[in-house]
């Protein structure tokens, strides 16, 4: 042993003088006692950049002592960037006490941090010191601090004022806010710039095809595209800010939730246009004169459109709450417990997936369709919406009927337009025996074909004595029209022309007739006096 080391072990322990010698005495608020305090106290002083306490907290033994205080507070910037970035200490799994059983006595192992080379570990040691054991950042983790730095740093972490390296919110420090409002905004430029870019691209190539699903998808793509391309780059730019873990898994988790609720209104907004598109071309197309063909697509369209956008909300939102850890293990458990759960759940919402089910047969069967006119409840209109759960049916003075959709399966109800919109309406009048039917079905003739004003077709028109009473006989005049609504403006135009009509005949409405017949006196022996003189003043 060299004479110099007898003379330090004489004049004190080793540790006191070989632990930080080139470093003034640690200012009072620095404490090591203990693995968590040195923990917490170096974050604190190494964000802060405190070059009087943030060396302290390392083992610089390595060093020449003339330089340790200089070298010190650049390893203490370096060493905490590379926590933020890679790791996230959990105070609570990190020893209390200053000295801990078993090997944790005097080695406290942090976390391990990635490298090319393997993973290092970040470790706290308990090493002599004047005044007593301390916990430090061992001389092995000290060593690899620059290695680590080059892997998860950033040498203009180094050029930047100590200002920038403050946290005035949350654990992000005043450089990382800044530029991730550079990032932010960035992203939603060059998104809307790639939006605009595609799009543009996009029409030229769609000008070449002939086909119109091209053309609904670009326009569906509108106003979503640039969504999905900045949560895209906001999460890929935010990784050049060296962001804590839970911060960087917070841009994440929005950057995610953004693209998904992007993704999910285009594809409703692609549903739409399709269905659209899919009903203006059938009704170009030569099958488009089938008006019945065309309300049962229609329909369908209407139906299965619903069922798919309910898909895609829920598989929209299972996504997002999925990102959430305390929901997965919520879904975990769900699986875990699938057959008491799911039948559990298939009580709960019988009613509802027997609508959801009755809505799914009603596009399939089609007893009624968007536009055909019903009689149901007993009112009648025309059905305005049909939905997964009820049908609207618009009644005749505009008010809306809203009826459940099982309703249309279990009970009878009226179409008037289930094969075909025509329809034939009718006309009752009650008129004299001595009414000139011939004369009566000849103006009706006249009135459908001068002054109809387009009401109806041309195809079907009569007039018959359908009931006699003993005062009148009843005609019915029999008319067809393209649909329901004309039929009704039909009905009331015969009925009014008709009635004058017959009002300017001598024997076109009813009379009413009456026959008097003389009574046979009783025998004048019978007649008292009274009654004989009663006779004799009235003659």
């Amino acid at each position: 042993m060299p004479p110099w080391l007898w003379v330090l072990l004489l004049l004190g322990p080793v540790g006191a003088f070989a632990l930080n010698a080139g470093l003034p005495p640690p200012p009072p608020e620095v404490d090591r006692s203990t693995p968590t305090a040195t923990a917490a106290g170096f974050l604190d002083a190494a964000h802060a950049r405190d070059g009087l306490r943030a060396p302290h907290y390392l083992d610089l033994s390595r060093l020449p002592p003339e330089t340790q205080a200089e070298e010190g507070l650049a390893l203490a910037r370096r060493l905490v960037v590379v926590l933020d970035r890679t790791m996230w200490l959990d105070f609570a799994r990190i020893g209390r006490e200053p000295a801990g059983p078993g090997e944790r006595a005097r080695r406290e192992v942090l976390g391990q941090v990635a490298t090319a080379r393997g993973p290092q570990d970040i470790v706290l040691e308990r090493v002599d010191a004047e005044g007593g054991p301390v916990w430090v950042f061992s001389a092995d983790t000290v060593g690899a601090i620059d290695t680590l730095f080059q892997e998860h740093g950033s040498p203009l972490l180094e050029m930047l004022p100590p200002v920038f390296f403050t946290r005035p919110l949350w654990v992000l420090e005043t450089w990382q806010w800044l530029g991730l409002a550079v990032v932010l905004v960035g992203a939603w430029a060059l998104g809307r710039l790639g939006e605009a870019v595609t799009l543009r691209v996009g029409a030229r190539a769609a000008g070449l095809t002939k086909s119109g699903w091209d053309d609904e998808m670009l326009a569906a793509g509108k106003g979503s595209i640039r969504f999905v391309l900045a949560g895209m780059l906001v999460a890929a730019g935010a990784r050049f800010l060296k962001l804590p873990p839970p911060a960087q898994e917070t841009v994440d988790l929005a950057a995610r939730s953004v693209v998904i609720v992007a993704v999910a209104l285009f594809v409703l907004r692609f549903l739409t246009r399709a269905a659209r598109f899919l009903e203006d071309k059938v009704a170009k197309s030569p099958e488009g004169t089938d008006v019945a063909r065309v309300r049962g697509l229609r329909t369908q369209l209407a139906i299965l459109r619903r069922v798919v956008e309910v898909a895609v909300v829920l598989v929209a939102a299972s996504l997002l709450l999925l990102q959430f850890e305390a929901v997965r293990n919520v879904g975990v458990s769900l699986l875990a417990s699938a057959g008491i759960a799911g039948l559990a759940i298939g009580l709960a919402a019988q009613k509802s997936l027997s609508t959801l089910f009755a809505g799914i047969q009603l596009s399939i069967t089609q007893p009624m369709r968007i536009g055909d006119t019903v009689i149901i409840e007993n009112e009648w209109g025309w059905i305005e919406e049909i939905t997964l759960t009820y049908v609207v049916v618009k009644v005749w003075d505009l008010r809306r009927l809203v009826i459940p959709i099982t309703q249309f399966l279990e009970k009878p109800f009226q179409n008037w337009s289930k094969v075909s919109p025509e329809i034939l309406g009718t006309a009752e009048l009650y008129v004299d025996f001595r009414t000139d039917v011939p004369a009566v079905r000849a103006e009706l003739k006249r009135i459908l074909e001068q002054e109809s004003k387009g009401l109806w077709d041309g195809k079907v028109q009569g007039l018959q004595v359908t009931d006699l009473s003993e005062r009148t006989m009843k005609l019915r005049a029999l008319v067809s029209a393209a649909d329901s609504g004309k039929a009704f403006d039909l009905r009331c135009l015969v009925r009014e022309k008709l009635v004058a009509y017959l009002q300017a005949q001598p024997h076109g409405l009813p009379l009413l007739r009456a026959e008097a017949t003389p009574l046979p006196l009783p025998e004048e022996k019978a007649v008292g006096p009274a009654l004989l003189a009663a006779r004799a003043g009235n003659t």
